[in-house]
Order: structure tokens, then sequence, then C-alpha cells
């Protein structure tokens, strides 16, 4: 089995740091190593729905990937539900800022301001609202079906998160996984619930301090996870 993941920095950063794709802890590369087989991942910090689409259409190492692949992994919603007291566009828009000492003065402003105004806003708005979760994973899943046609695909429900840099806030996880579970449920998608499978992990402080990213345990328990799935699936 050739497997590919589009995913957001779950599937590349362990307990420590960010590792290379081809690191064999990794979930994706646990599973297909489970199956006998290799994976690809294609993923970014921070990515959401939004972005998974992108890579789709406008990333030429997914087209070179999609004919061989044997199943495909919608890795992402997970970072779609974090607080974003500023729009996306304009949080992003930060790293352009010049001169550098401008930059860093307002990054540095907006990181220690985020908890605070995650708390005050309620954890809203989120980077990406449930809604359009749901739309970019169903232009995705309509994309791929449209070259083909019998690949099987599996998508997430959110991980869950203990972080102090969103204030520990994160009310728009309940929203976004009640969407993707309802429309999974009418386009056949099996999903893998990330939430169940790393709660008690997060909860217990035995993953990347940041309160976000997971240790090693839990990586090979969602890779198991998600090998037991596909089996299912192809």
């Amino acid at each position: 089995m050739r497997l590919l993941a589009l995913a957001d920095s779950l599937a590349f950063h362990g307990p420590r740091e960010a590792m290379p794709a081809d690191d064999p802890r990794l979930w994706p590369n646990v599973a297909a190593c489970l199956l006998g087989g290799s994976s690809e991942i294609v993923a970014g910090f921070g990515w959401t729905a939004r972005d998974a689409w992108w890579a789709i259409t406008r990333d030429p190492r997914v087209w070179a990937l999609m004919p061989r692949i044997d199943a495909l992994v919608l890795g992402v919603g997970s970072m779609d539900t974090l607080p974003s007291p500023l729009p996306t566009y304009l949080r992003e828009g930060l790293r352009y800022l010049r001169p550098e000492g401008l930059r860093r003065r307002a990054r540095e402003t907006y990181l220690a301001a985020q908890p605070h105004l995650a708390r005050l806003l309620g954890g809203r708005p989120v980077a990406l609202p449930a809604g359009l979760s749901v739309a970019y994973l169903d232009k995705c899943l309509r994309g791929v079906r449209s070259l083909r046609p019998d690949l099987p695909v599996i998508a997430v429900l959110p991980s869950v998160h203990r972080c102090a840099a969103y204030g520990y806030v994160h009310t728009g996880r309940a929203p976004a996984a009640s969407a993707i579970s309802a429309w999974a449920s009418t386009v056949d998608v099996p999903l893998l619930d990330l939430a169940a499978l790393v709660r008690a992990d997060v909860a217990a402080g035995r993953g990347n301090p940041d309160g976000v990213h997971w240790g090693w345990a839990t990586h090979e328990a969602v890779g198991a996870a998600l090998a037991g799935e596909l089996r299912h699936a192809t």
C-alpha cells in the first residue's frame, strides 16, 4: 500500500520538534508500515482543510502522487478549530511586515494577546469556520474522486489541545466535529476520531510541552488506528 496524507503539523511534529516526513515514528508512517507499505506526507504548520484543497489543486507533487497511491487520508481539520482572534489573512500577514523590528514587535504583541483574547471571545472566531472546513473537505473529496473514483479516502475528526497559547480554550472543536461527522455520513467517508485517541495523553501532558502536538506513543496509537481503518476501507 502507498498512502498519501494531506495533513497539518500533527502529522510531522513530535514531542520535541518538527521531524522530517520520513521519520518512521510519525503516525502516517506507522500506519503504512503496519500495512507493509509506504506513505507520503504533504503537510504544513497550521494547515486547514483549505490548505489541503490548495495542495490538491496547486502542488505538482500531489498531482504526481495521485495516480500511484492506494489510499488518501485527509488529516486536516484540527487547526481549523483553534481560536484565531485575528482573521487568518491578517495573522498570516504579520510575517511580511517590514522592517524586521516592526515584524518582531507585532508578532510578539499578538502572541502575548492571543490567550487573553481567546478567553475573552470564547474561542471565536476560529481559524476556519466549521461550514468552510466541510466545504473544502468536500471539494477535496470530489476533486480526488473525479480522478480516482474508487480510491479509498479517510478523513479525521479534530484533535484536542491543552495549550496555554490558546488560553486552554477549544470551543470550536464540537461544532466542527459535528459538521464533519454529518458530511462524512453523506459521502461514505470513514472517520478517524483523533480526539478519542489522543485526549488522555494530551490531558496528562504526555506530548509536546506546547499542549498541541503529540508524543511518540500517541503517534503510534493513531497510526495503528488508521491502519485498522485502512484495512476495512481497502
